[in-house]
């Protein structure tokens, strides 16, 4: 008997019968069954090498290498190449790294800066070149030195320490009251244009310039003291009269080689104009250096112990007269530095009774604020008014401190922008020259320092219509942009700059032409070492030649009412720069400056608390 069974290779598979007992062929059977079974389990094997073998390969096996990462088993030609890759990778990226760090790098162009720019830092350096007292090291001006070290020591009728501060000008004398106004002006500026500061990397700069400054007011009184009857005028001797005695006008000597007597000149009890003048700018520094706490707090207590100096003199007049030389800086009338020192010292402390002061209508009347006058709408350091009425109408356009102040504000206001229109030159208030300068001390010599602060007003003020969402002003029934403001300012700045007549720059070392002939002792005395005494140094005063050293930023007087101008150090009237002049340049340069406009409103009012008017009284019974 035979029976077929299938064979796994594919074909039939016979198997024969035999002789065999049962139980042998059950047991035969079973082994046939474990061989078959290991038979198949070859068989599968090799089927599979024949399947997975590459062509011409069939009957060889080929053992493949793995390597072992822990939780991944993973193919050692794909993990070679894997890792090769990664180091291919990590050499370029470190060569590129070499590349780029070796080779000079093509910086991203900044926009150029605009001429008010590049003339705000050359203005700012003229500060630096009028220090007194030991400079510093970073004062980056290479002609000056430590100078003025027994400044108020010397004087024995005084012999305390005044040194510090700044000159005023050509000459060595310290004015308090033109430096007073010339911080509160810088300090303004920096209030209301700080990130235009920051943008052309002079904020650091200004403030330390403001810095030094009031840290020598600090020392003009007692400021650790709640109150005060003195304040020092003047430090330093000139003289309106000539003579022969050795002073700061007589003699020309660079301020490090002074060996004459430095009298302190002190105002006592009747000077409320200076005392003000130097509260106002105290305070102003005192909103500057607001993060600084412990040195604000130094600012305002100094700012308060003067102010109580000044407001006891609200109802007459008092005061300050230069005390030897009666030509410099005489002031006309307190009652402007009241209203000005007032207005800051309410900004400065929130004080209400600092502002009712600066809103009295009496003493805005004594301050000529409702009629005109040969200095109605001038800025400068002896009349502040206009300076106030700005001041206080920013208070009414951002703050609306409403009854009882607003009835005064209004006036103020309106007189604001009456003298805004009268420096439009459509209307006819101030004779220009035929060069466009406008004429705001009516041809008198030195007119550039009343037209730089000019020029500052109303670029601000444009701002605060800007920025109180104002399209413009009135102008008696004629409507103007603010744009008109802003316009004016830059005419004025761009004749100073030099698109004049002459085509020169009153500004020194801005542009490629500019006086050369400064009347100033330091710049015009070369340092050489030699020690020139007192008329030594008149040969350099009276020589031809250009002054030895640029005195960078100097604004000079300027020119006369027929443009013209003279570059003769031996005429102060056209070529002597001042610490006033040069605060309003910086103030109306770093206003222009930039493509932006307006300002930050809250910054002025970080002092001030919250405002609840109060309601205005009923009105009267009425009777029929």
């Amino acid at each position: 008997m035979s029976m077929y069974v299938r064979d796994p290779w594919g074909g039939p598979l016979e198997l024969q019968g035999d002789s065999a007992t049962d139980d042998d062929r059950s047991r035969n059977l079973d082994l046939d069954r474990g061989a078959l079974s290991m038979t198949s389990r070859q068989l599968d094997e090799t089927q599979q090498s024949w399947l997975l073998a590459a062509p011409g390969t069939h009957g060889k096996k080929k053992k493949k290498k793995y390597v072992d990462l822990g939780c991944l088993l993973v193919s050692h030609k794909l993990f070679l190449w894997t890792a090769g890759a990664v180091v291919v990778a990590a050499a370029l990226a470190g060569l590129i790294a070499i590349i780029v760090k070796t080779v000079p790098r093509r910086h991203r162009l900044e926009p150029p800066q605009d001429n008010y720019t590049l003339a705000l830092h050359k203005a700012l350096m003229f500060f630096n070149a009028q220090r007194s007292g030991p400079i510093p090291k970073h004062n980056n001006v290479s002609w000056r030195g430590n100078s003025g070290l027994r400044d108020g020591l010397s004087d024995q009728s005084y012999g305390e320490s005044l040194v510090g501060g700044f000159y005023d000008a050509g000459d060595a004398i310290k004015f308090t009251f033109p430096a007073s106004f010339a911080m509160t002006m810088l300090s303004w500026s920096v209030i209301e244009y700080s990130t235009k500061y920051e943008a052309a990397g002079e904020l650091h700069h200004v403030k330390e310039i403001i810095r030094w400054g009031v840290d020598y007011l600090l020392k003009t009184f007692n400021s650790s003291a709640d109150t005060t009857d003195s304040i020092v005028a003047e430090v330093g001797q000139g003289s309106a009269s000539g003579g022969t005695k050795q002073n700061d006008h007589y003699c020309w000597m660079r301020p490090e080689d002074i060996d004459y007597r430095r009298p302190v000149a002190i105002c006592w009890d009747r000077c409320s104009d200076l005392a003000a003048e130097a509260a106002a700018a105290l305070a102003a520094a005192s909103i500057v250096f607001k993060d600084d706490k412990a040195y604000s707090h130094k600012l305002v207590h100094g700012a308060s112990t003067l102010w109580k100096f000044a407001s006891r003199y609200t109802k007459h007049k008092s005061v300050y007269t230069g005390q030897w030389d009666a030509a410099s800086y005489n002031s006309t009338s307190n009652f402007d530095e009241l209203i000005w020192g007032g207005a800051w010292m309410y900004l400065a402390t929130g004080n209400a009774s600092c502002l009712s002061v600066s809103t009295n209508p009496k003493l805005a009347q004594q301050a000529g604020a409702f009629h005109g006058g040969p200095q109605y709408g001038v800025l400068n350091w002896d009349n502040k008014l206009p300076g106030a009425q700005v001041l206080l109408s920013r208070l009414r356009l951002f703050l609306s401190p409403g009854y009882p102040y607003e009835e005064i504000l209004k006036a103020f206001h309106k007189q604001t922008a009456n003298f805004m229109c009268s420096y439009l030159p459509v209307f006819k208030s101030f004779n220009r020259t035929k060069g466009g300068l406008i004429e705001l001390n009516h041809g008198n010599p030195k007119p550039l320092q009343h037209v730089v602060n000019a020029a500052f007003l109303t670029t601000l003020y444009s701002d605060y219509l800007e920025t109180a969402d104002a399209p413009g002003w009135y102008c008696g029934p004629n409507f103007y942009p603010a744009g008109a403001l802003r316009d004016f300012a830059r005419t004025q700045i761009d004749y100073i700059l030099g698109k004049n007549p002459h085509q020169l720059s009153y500004v020194v070392g801005f542009g490629t032409k500019y006086p050369k002939h400064v009347h100033h002792r330091g710049a015009s005395i070369p340092k050489n070492r030699v020690h020139y005494n007192c008329k030594g140094g008149w040969k350099w005063r009276d020589t031809r030649k250009p002054n030895p050293n640029t005195i960078t930023g100097a604004m000079v007087a300027g020119p006369d009412r027929h443009d013209e101008f003279r570059d003769v150090r031996s005429n102060r009237n056209y070529t002597e720069p001042t610490l006033a002049g040069n605060a309003g340049l910086v103030a109306a340069l770093v206003a222009l400056s930039g493509g932006r406009t307006g300002v930050d409103k809250n910054t002025m009012f970080s002092s001030v608390p919250p405002m609840f008017p109060n309601p205005p009284p009923p009105p009267a019974p009425w009777k029929p």
